[in-house]
């Protein structure tokens, strides 16, 4: 009788407690379980007014923005912190890292070891360069050979 009285006891609470948990939500009938309820909005018709006057001269259907371009500095001066790969990678200056040795190229006789640049050198920033010097530039880059065997080509 005890073992009737425990189990029927605790049958009573859980399923109490999970009707607890477990309310059903109201629905109303223009609301669904994930849409909002709708508003009505009033329409509204604009007042009669004067006609716009017509412009002087015609206007393209679609105006063209002009690209933002972005200023190629022909000099660098070198702030703390900075190395030539971080310079080459500026928008400005390459836009890739791996064109340091550019930058090294045009400035060898400012940069002796391309490791240690120092703060407030005034590097040149070689703009006239060809496709083979570029994939040279970054073939040497990608690989780091000895600094002395590189001649640019």
């Amino acid at each position: 009788m005890k073992k009737v009285l425990k189990y029927s006891l605790f049958f009573v609470v859980s399923v109490f407690l999970l009707s607890a948990c477990c309310k059903k939500q109201v629905v109303k009938k223009d609301q669904t379980m994930n849409k909002p309820p709708v508003k009505q909005v009033k329409k509204v018709t604009p007042a009669p007014s004067t006609p716009a006057p017509t412009p002087q001269k015609a206007e393209p259907a679609m105006k063209m923005e002009k690209p933002k371009m972005v200023a190629m500095p022909m000099i660098h001066k070198v702030v703390k912190g900075e190395c030539l790969w971080a310079i080459s990678s500026y928008k400005e200056i390459y836009n890739d890292p791996f064109m340091w040795p550019l930058i090294y190229k045009a400035n060898k006789d400012k940069i002796k070891d391309p490791d240690l640049i120092f703060p407030g050198q005034i590097l040149d920033i070689n703009r006239d360069y060809s496709y083979s010097e570029e994939k040279d530039a970054v073939r040497f880059a990608k690989t780091r050979g000895k600094w002395s065997l590189w001649d640019g080509k």
